[in-house]
């Protein structure tokens, strides 16, 4: 599976924020995301690959896919 194959309803670019930014942008925009939706974020913060996986199951939203391109981080997030 290639990211180029999953819908999502909104992106955050945190290319070039560290942590915790691009999990604070990530809390703040699913907050106004109905249940189902996903939201891709591209993070560049090496702490990203660790707190992403880790927010998703302490938040109950689901981690449908990571991957890297060159130095960015991807994550799909679905919103409980």
């Amino acid at each position: 599976m290639s990211d180029q194959n999953i819908a999502f309803n909104a992106e955050i670019d945190a290319i070039g924020m560290n942590c915790p930014l691009p999990i604070l942008r990530t809390k703040k925009v699913l907050a106004t995301m109905q249940s189902g939706e996903v939201l891709k974020i591209k993070a560049t913060d090496a702490g990203a690959a660790h707190d992403f996986p880790a927010f998703a199951k302490q938040t109950g939203n689901e981690l449908i896919f990571t991957t890297t391109e060159g130095d960015v981080l991807v994550f799909f997030l679905k919103r409980r």
